[in-house]
């Protein structure tokens, strides 16, 4: 059960007639974290039997549950450092204001959940300050990518990692991180949804005839990420359209990049058919092969089982730093399969060119293709839980972790 503070009150004095309650104090920094934090919060009250008082950092989502965040999420929701620098003074305030604030709250359990530039430094003051309250990280930093020495360095502040994809806990384990725990991908929640979409609704919908293949184009959902590939994904649109014939091109935009996808492919032949991301996963069932921004989404795709070749470009701060990637694949389809599924051009290699090379065989009955289908069956294995569901196994790990603690502070005689 969750009980919120009243407003103007102590968040410890929410429940001063009722039984104790347990505090949580959870901090989000972006909306992904957000989304992750509002299901946490659903699934701890549905779990724990006596009244939660939550409090810290978090968004929409979270909001719907109940939760009251001390400040908008988008005072910090900034990505990469090119981003966080202009920002960084307000970001560092938001910092030290949110460690008081969980310190002064005194919590059973911190949950830091993904966006490490801004939850670790909280997680370190908060460990530094009050080094009794257990902190959880839920979500994995790409320790098995890049910068393997995070890993270790996270031991004396993050007492336990919740990881969504399943190789995570063996790389903790190898790099002398903290004790990690495997608890599912929130897109495996989806898995119906995504491979029950209505293509053939979406294709009568648009006018697509049933004999022309589709291209499902999908640039990224951050204006960064769109400006950077908008233009070469247009012309390699236009060479495989050339090559292969008439196509039919399919761009999912979320709401706030929509005008700006839209007033970019404009003279892209053959024109784009632009949707909106509810019609997403049905337009991944009917593409016959995607371009895809590196990202989640790839998850997506081969939940869906549609071919897809994957691309991506990164500012010049970050691609000087690639000699620090640690993986045979940046692509996190191919690393929850297992093995180089989708093929993947970054950086100088992410030209028309190459692309249209990649795709083109993607849009036949060819080898390339068969060996894709092959391989993206494998991806709903990867991801599954054996029983419930992400948030409930997240939800099940910070319930233990605070009854650890409960019971080493009984052994140590200390204060319940």
């Amino acid at each position: 059960m969750f009980v919120a503070a009243p407003e103007g009150s102590k968040p410890s004095e929410a429940l001063a007639e009722g039984p104790k309650p347990l505090k949580i104090f959870l901090v989000a920094g972006e909306h992904s974290g957000d989304a992750l934090g509002g299901k946490l919060i659903k699934a701890l009250a549905n779990l724990h039997p006596e009244p939660i008082v939550f409090s810290g950092v978090g968004g929409e989502e979270m909001a719907h549950e109940g939760f009251r965040s001390l400040f908008p999420i988008e005072d910090v929701a900034v990505m990469g450092p090119l981003s966080i620098l202009p920002k960084l003074p307000r970001i560092l305030r938001r910092v030290y204001q949110t460690v008081d604030a969980a310190v002064a709250f005194a919590p059973d359990v911190v949950v830091i959940i993904d966006s490490p530039e801004f939850t670790h430094p909280i997680a370190k003051r908060i460990r530094k300050r009050a080094p009794h309250i257990p902190i959880v990280d839920y979500v994995s930093p790409s320790v098995w990518a890049w910068r393997p020495g995070r890993a270790k360095r996270m031991r004396p502040y993050v007492d336990h990692i919740l990881a969504l994809l399943p190789f995570e806990p063996e790389a903790h384990a190898r790099l002398g991180g903290p004790p990690c725990t495997y608890v599912g991908h929130p897109l495996i929640e989806k898995l119906d949804d995504i491979q029950n979409a209505d293509a053939s609704g979406l294709a009568a919908r648009l006018g697509i005839a049933p004999d022309r293949p589709v291209l499902l184009v999908l640039p990224g959902s951050r204006t960064s990420e769109v400006e950077r590939l908008i233009d070469v994904f247009g012309e390699a649109v236009a060479r495989v359209s050339s090559a292969k014939g008439p196509i039919e091109v399919v761009i999912p935009a979320v709401r706030h990049l929509r005008d700006r996808i839209a007033a970019k492919t404009a003279a892209w032949t053959p024109k784009p058919r632009i949707v909106d991301t509810d019609d997403k996963y049905a337009a991944m069932r009917l593409a016959r092969a995607a371009l895809a921004a590196s990202g989640t989404v790839t998850l997506e795709l081969a939940l869906a089982g549609t071919p897809s070749v994957v691309a991506y470009k990164v500012d010049a701060v970050m691609a000087n730093l690639r000699f620090l990637l640690k993986v045979p694949s940046v692509v996190l389809a191919n690393l929850v399969i297992g093995k180089n599924v989708y093929p993947e051009y970054l950086q100088e290699a992410c030209t028309a060119e190459n692309l249209a090379n990649a795709i083109e065989p993607l849009l036949g009955d060819t080898a390339a293709r068969s060996a894709q289908l092959d391989g993206l069956t494998l991806a709903p294995e990867k991801l599954r839980l054996t029983a419930s569901s992400p948030s409930e196994a997240a939800a099940n790990v910070v319930l233990s972790v605070v009854a650890g603690q409960a019971a080493g502070k009984s052994r140590r005689g200390g204060p319940m």
